[in-house]
């Protein structure tokens, strides 16, 4: 049976009642199959899970959506029927009982490129609240999706500067059926809005197609940019965040983010390289 609680006392008096290996899932509800992928995951991995559900302020700036973010608690909670143990879904004076909090968490440069530029303070925000998640839920293991790539890159950098007691797995990006990266945020989009997106997912496949050739992905990233308001495109070393050349050899992230109608839409694939093949 999945147990559901709303503040930190009722959530750390039911974390010491769960022993063995306990997975935590950081989300923001508006729950789908994509969501249930990192569950099923945590499942497999752990003896208990622990599913946060929270639309976090701090990682919203001015004009973006916080207000109109979907939230349908109800049905998240029978998404997770059974498939979660425990559930935390806070409201925001239960987080921030100062908002803006005195103390915060800051990312630094990193949290500036790329999603850090087009939503400056974005990441901190994002750090803030996972660092309050983890210190809560005290779990051994958390459990991302790879769709927010440079998320996942900055939270990975948390845990290891600041010696966090916990692991992180991710989990590869789910698709529909037409592949397009799954998203709280795709019932934004019309069925014209739909179609246009799938760019998205098609200049990730044709990166895909052209490794491991260095240059040829470069090239392809460059090439297959549809008329879509591009936020950017890069090609980055997974292990630094550093943009590469043609000279690069090793694991690389492609990287990309786009407005269709007024939704900002993410994708990424990671491929293998090798200079001048």
């Amino acid at each position: 049976m999945t147990k559901v609680v709303t503040t930190p006392d009722e959530l750390r008096a039911a974390r010491a009642e769960l022993t063995g290996k306990v997975a935590l899932v950081p989300t923001m509800g508006a729950l789908h199959d994509g969501h249930m992928t990192l569950v099923r995951r945590a499942r497999e991995i752990a003896d208990h899970v622990i599913v946060s559900i929270f639309v976090n302020p701090l990682q919203f700036g001015p004009g973006e959506d916080f207000e109109r973010y979907p939230r349908d608690l109800e049905a998240d909670l029978a998404t997770l029927a059974g498939a979660a143990d425990l559930v935390f879904a806070p409201e925001v004076a239960d987080m921030y009982p100062v908002l803006p909090p005195r103390v915060s968490v800051t990312c630094g440069e990193i949290a500036t490129l790329f999603e850090g530029a087009i939503r400056p303070g974005h990441f901190d925000g994002v750090a803030t609240v996972v660092t309050k998640l983890f210190t809560l839920t005290a779990p051994d293991v958390a459990i991302f999706g790879q769709k927010d790539a440079q998320q996942l890159f900055i939270i990975r950098s948390l845990v290891e500067d600041l010696n966090l007691p916990l692991t992180l797995e991710a989990v590869p990006i789910a698709r529909a059926d037409d592949g397009l990266a799954l998203s709280s945020r795709n019932i934004y989009l019309s069925a014209e809005e739909r179609k246009a997106a799938l760019a998205l997912s098609r200049l990730v496949r044709a990166a895909e197609a052209a490794a491991p050739n260095t240059a040829a992905v470069l090239r392809a990233v460059a090439d297959n940019r549809a008329d879509l308001d591009w936020d950017y495109t890069a090609v980055l070393d997974h292990r630094t965040f550093a943009q590469i050349d043609e000279s690069f050899s090793g694991e690389a992230l492609v990287m990309i983010a786009a407005r269709v109608g007024g939704t900002r839409l993410l994708d990424n694939t990671i491929v293998h390289l090798r200079a001048g093949e």
